[in-house]
């Protein structure tokens, strides 16, 4: 397996973020935006942003690479790629199919990239407006399934109602990404701190989530630059090496009808196994982890799907003590996650996770030696990522 796998051979060497904005605040277009993460990141590990030849993103990205690479004066591609489908199932893929093209020789210095300006472009949080519902929508939209939010909820509510899991689990996950985010002055929630009677008095959405169940709508953009193991040795920071990676989906999870077979799943069940053989670890090993947020209920579901916890295990392990840095259990979206630093499509997840191992979070641990990402539960495909301090755990 670590002989076909990129186990230990790349590593993360930069990461960029620009300001993160309310949905429609950015005064910056999209790709401005896109351009100046890319930048950060290639000062963040000390390379000309020439030096790149490798671009990769997810969820269908608008900043075309060529574009990209004429504006920044790079001096070829060698590879570019994109990890399709909507949502933020991509985050961890997109970086881990830089990783394979630099493990593999296709380029020398990658970025995995993702920029968003809403005001822009439309937003994401609402139903789409057509004259005609079609393909799979044509069951759902009639019956009021239109939104994320809906059409999300069901599948959580199967998994709770199987598992006799409480509303406190998904509340648990809110203020822990609340809690965190008022340590961290570039979250768009800082000083704008959530209560438990905050998050009981607010309203629903859609049962079972809550407003702050939900994750922001966010304009921005984030990068992240991926060479190989031996180049980021050499950089200015400590590398985040990738002790492995996975993507996918279960059987029929993109039956849009909401007839999959296996209904109440964040969609890791096939992943987790495959990520943790590559890697060579166990959840028992992650000292931190950053789940992506669409949704509470997502989170519950892809920290049962990792082993973290039994589904039975659920109502008691997901406690705001548990999720809290630096003495929590399972430290839990350390920057503020989706719903309280900011709606980047995950990608911020990924820079959070570096930043665990270089020792620069906001809620930092001691001594991380695993930091662990989930990207994008309940879409298709998702996927996963493990970094470690060392290119061997």
């Amino acid at each position: 397996m670590t002989e076909r796998s990129i186990r230990g051979k790349t590593a993360i060497a930069g990461i960029g973020e620009t300001r993160y904005y309310k949905r429609g605040a950015a005064p910056d277009p999209e790709f401005k935006l896109t351009l100046e993460a890319i930048m950060l990141a290639a000062e963040d590990a000390g390379i000309d942003v020439r030096e790149i030849d490798g671009l990769a993103s997810f969820s269908n990205d608008r900043n075309d690479p060529p574009r990209i690479a004429s504006a920044l004066g790079m001096k070829h591609i060698g590879f570019s790629n994109m990890f399709w489908g909507g949502g933020g199932g991509g985050g961890s893929g997109a970086v881990a199919n830089a990783a394979a093209a630099v493990a593999a020789g296709y380029c020398d210095v990658a970025v995995a990239y993702r920029g968003l300006a809403q005001g822009q472009f439309g937003r994401f949080g609402q139903g789409p407006q057509m004259a005609a519902a079609p393909g799979g929508m044509a069951f759902t939209a009639p019956y009021g399934l239109m939104s994320p939010a809906q059409s999300f909820a069901m599948r959580v509510q199967r998994f709770m109602h199987d598992n006799g899991v409480e509303q406190d689990a998904l509340k648990a996950v809110a203020l822990a990404s609340y809690h965190h985010a008022q340590k961290n002055p570039r979250a768009v929630m800082h000083g704008r701190p959530l209560s438990a009677e905050d998050y009981d008095n607010s309203r629903w959405i859609v049962e079972p989530f809550h407003l702050f169940d939900c994750c922001q709508e966010n304009d921005g953009a984030a990068a992240i630059i991926i060479t190989s193991a031996e180049r980021a040795r050499d950089l200015k920071h400590k590398p985040a090496y990738i002790l492995g990676a996975a993507q996918g989906s279960d059987y029929r999870q993109a039956a849009t009808a909401h007839n999959a077979p296996d209904y109440g799943t964040s969609n890791f069940k096939t992943l987790a196994p495959r990520l943790y053989a590559m890697a060579g670890v166990g959840p028992e090993d992650v000292d931190v982890l950053q789940s992506y947020e669409n949704f509470t209920g997502g989170v519950m579901m892809s920290i049962v799907e990792h082993g973290f916890c039994k589904p039975e295990e659920t109502n008691d392990f997901f406690t705001i003590e548990n999720f809290s840095a630096p003495s929590g259990k399972l430290p839990l979206n350390t920057s503020g996650g989706n719903l309280a630093e900011c709606y980047m499509h995950g990608l911020e997840l990924i820079t959070e996770a570096v930043k665990q191992l270089r020792g620069t979070s906001p809620n930092q641990l001691e001594n991380v030696h695993v930091s662990m990402v989930t990207s994008g539960p309940m879409v298709q495909p998702v996927s996963n990522l493990i970094l470690c301090s060392e290119p061997h755990a």
